[in-house]
């Protein structure tokens, strides 16, 4: 299965706004850009929202129809593992492996040695075309690799088998995460990552790797953004040296995770993958919900007084919202706004709090963070919701497509 060069992870909370970011899609399309769809929605919003993997197929296969859509799209069983991959198989075909809390773990004294062994042809000079100057490689180096990495990719090989056991090799993307974790990986680490999945059979497509910086949900990239130019290229260089040596999938490519808002970033990710011809794959599900939000917001009457109730509801139980998230969220209480002043304020001005759009002062960061996780609040009252959202429609639908047209896929592609 080809995911193709450009792909976008668009999730969907509560199920909405398919059409809408097709439309995005499309016009994406128009202007000389195809981007593959992929509906990502992992096993906690599931949990969260009550929902099933089946209704994010349903949700996707109807968006696609209704738009007429002719090219492939995928549906993502996102951050799976052991225990919660079982519930994917029927109705995913993308699958992003989290071998996260796996990194570090006791690495089998056997296997090290036979890791270390099968890489000596590495040892001493590695050069990678593009990077500068050879990289040194030793055995102590290739130990320290093998004790944090080995075991979260040998978890990687197990769940994929799970999965190729039921769908068959080859009718699914597979993806390896390992970005909700303290330290980043380096690109000589992701070169000894991708040599481990290729010596243990798994054909991996999608790569995301944890990145210098912070990748804070809804909010943009906080960090040197020449750092992370440089180190998304050395990465972008590995994977196509990695390709060639160990015969992986000639389209593999970087995957973004918390992709959404990074607007300082996109300028940066854009031009390294159109320089070096190489493909894209950036997560960008939460601003979604966040957009619906918003629209409410603007809708005036019970719509914004819904959505007033739901962040006053947020701040009261901010501790609860944020457990879940703590890895990926940065919110700085001071800023965030009182009962009162939430209370008084329009539904433009709430909007605008919440709206990320740069440059805009009335902008909130840290309540828009703490209202991406506020979802939780939604889905207890999911029967009012839907019936605003639908009431309100064509308004929030226009603010999905905005956000996911205008300030995302125009940035990151250069239209």
């Amino acid at each position: 299965m080809n995911p193709g060069i450009y792909s976008l992870g668009i999730g969907d909370r509560f199920g909405y706004e398919g059409e809408a970011q097709m439309r995005a899609i499309l016009d994406a399309s128009r202007m000389g850009v195809d981007i593959t769809p992929v509906w990502n929605k992992s096993n906690r919003e599931h949990l969260i929202t009550g929902t099933k993997p089946e209704d994010v197929r349903y949700e996707a296969d109807n968006a696609v129809l209704a738009s007429r859509f002719s090219r492939p799209y995928f549906v993502d069983a996102d951050h799976i593992g052991s225990a919660t991959v079982g519930n994917y198989l029927t109705s995913c075909d993308w699958f992003t492996i989290d071998v996260a809390d796996s990194i570090g773990k006791h690495c089998d004294r056997l296997l090290r040695e036979k890791f270390i062994g099968m890489s000596a042809p590495f040892t001493g000079e590695l050069k990678i075309e593009g990077l500068p100057g050879p990289l040194r490689i030793d055995s102590a180096y290739l130990g320290k690799v093998a004790d944090l990495y080995l075991p979260a990719i040998k978890k990687a090989a197990e769940i994929y088998g799970k999965i190729e056991s039921v769908k068959g090799r080859n009718n699914f993307i597979t993806e390896v995460s390992m970005d909700e974790v303290a330290q980043p990986q380096g690109p000589v680490d992701l070169f000894f990552i991708l040599f481990m999945l290729s010596a243990e059979g798994v054909p991996v497509q999608a790569i995301a790797p944890k990145f210098h910086g912070s990748f804070h949900k809804g909010v943009d990239y906080i960090g040197d953004c020449s750092k992370f130019a440089e180190e998304f290229e050395a990465d972008m260089l590995v994977i196509e040296r990695a390709v060639k040596e160990f015969d992986l999938p000639g389209g593999l490519k970087i995957s973004v995770h918390s992709g959404s808002d990074k607007f300082s970033i996109y300028p940066v990710i854009g031009d390294i993958t159109r320089r070096h011809g190489k493909g894209i794959h950036i997560k960008t599900a939460g601003t979604t919900w966040l957009e619906e939000v918003t629209g409410l917001a603007l809708a005036g009457g019970r719509s914004s007084a819904f959505v007033k109730e739901l962040c006053i509801s947020a701040l009261d139980r901010r501790e609860e919202l944020c457990k879940p998230y703590t890895g990926v969220i940065g919110i700085d209480v001071s800023m965030l706004p009182g009962r009162r002043t939430i209370e008084g304020w329009t539904g433009e001005e709430l909007a605008s709090a919440i709206r990320h759009v740069p440059g805009k002062a009335e902008f909130n960061p840290a309540f828009r963070q703490l209202i991406h996780l506020a979802y939780k609040i939604a889905a207890e009252k999911k029967d009012e919701f839907g019936q605003l959202i639908l009431q309100n429609k064509p308004l929030v639908s226009e603010c999905v497509y905005e956000n996911l047209y205008h300030r995302h896929i125009r940035r990151i592609f250069n239209i």
